[in-house]
């Protein structure tokens, strides 16, 4: 009888051990990584969005391409920095957006000219993507045309940075 006991308490032992060394394992908890929302909100807590010297984006309207020979030119957006327009065809068919973008709120955009190996007219000249044409005015200002037309290729998005008032603008930023 005395060896039955003994079992017994060895064998409760044993299991109160085990779930001793089961609640200590579930209790221990692994370092959070943290989400891909709070990897994002680490690295962006703290940067502003837009620089205070960053010209209004309703100044950047009067250097657009004028509207005509069928082309309308219609304002979508207008912020700290960039102002947005599209080209439509005289039927309202959206076939390019145009926009002027103030990288001094951004400066690493601007670094992509630097690798730069082709020019309109003066200007540091890059493919941004398939479908858009970019060029860098007086090392700030950034005139880019995306097409939204497949029939809207490189050459007509190089014709219409080239409609921008590219001499204006530079005159925007330089005294």
């Amino acid at each position: 009888m005395r060896m039955g006991i003994r079992i017994r308490q060895s064998v409760v032992c044993m299991l109160i051990a085990a779930l001793l060394l089961w609640g200590a394992a579930c209790g221990k908890e692994e370092p959070k990584k943290p989400s891909r929302w709070e990897a994002t909100q680490e690295k962006t807590t703290g940067q502003k969005a837009v620089v205070k010297q960053a010209i209004a984006g309703g100044e950047f309207n009067k250097f657009f391409p004028q509207a005509g020979n069928g082309f309308n030119i219609v304002y979508t957006q207008e912020k700290q920095g960039f102002a947005e327009a599209k080209l439509e065809d005289a039927s309202g068919k959206e076939l390019a957006t145009l926009s002027i973008f103030d990288t001094v709120s951004n400066p690493e955009a601007a670094t992509k000219y630097q690798q730069a190996t082709e020019k309109l007219q003066e200007y540091p000249m890059v493919a941004v993507g398939e479908n858009g044409t970019a060029i860098l005015i007086a090392n700030r200002l950034q005139a880019q045309v995306r097409s939204k037309d497949a029939a809207f290729d490189a050459n007509a998005r190089q014709e219409w940075l080239q409609k921008f008032d590219l001499k204006g603008l530079s005159g925007v930023v330089t005294p």
